[in-house]
């Protein structure tokens, strides 16, 4: 079911980007699962990774959750969350 996994940072104005902690992404995904159920397929695994369902949408589940960080403070207004697919090394 959680065929892709994502890394989850966020960057501070001009900052160098960081993971976002596993604490975030955890408060995320619980709420989501009664509210939003789009994204109900997303599992935090740890600081900066989550692996997401083959139907959740890469660029909503940023929205989503930019607005949530904010929500709880995590976020300031002018902070950016990036969200990046991380593809497989095939085993050779």
């Amino acid at each position: 079911m959680f065929a892709r996994k994502v890394r989850v940072e966020h960057q501070e104005g001009t900052a160098p980007r960081q993971l976002c902690p596993l604490k975030w992404l955890d408060s995320f995904a619980m709420r989501n699962f009664t509210n939003a159920t789009v994204f109900d397929d997303t599992l935090p695994i740890s600081d900066g990774r989550m692996e997401i369902g083959s139907g959740v949408p890469l660029d909503q589940l940023r929205c989503a959750m930019e607005d949530w960080f904010r929500r709880k403070g995590y976020l300031s207004k002018e902070s950016k969350l990036a969200l990046e697919e991380l593809k497989e090394q095939a085993d050779t």
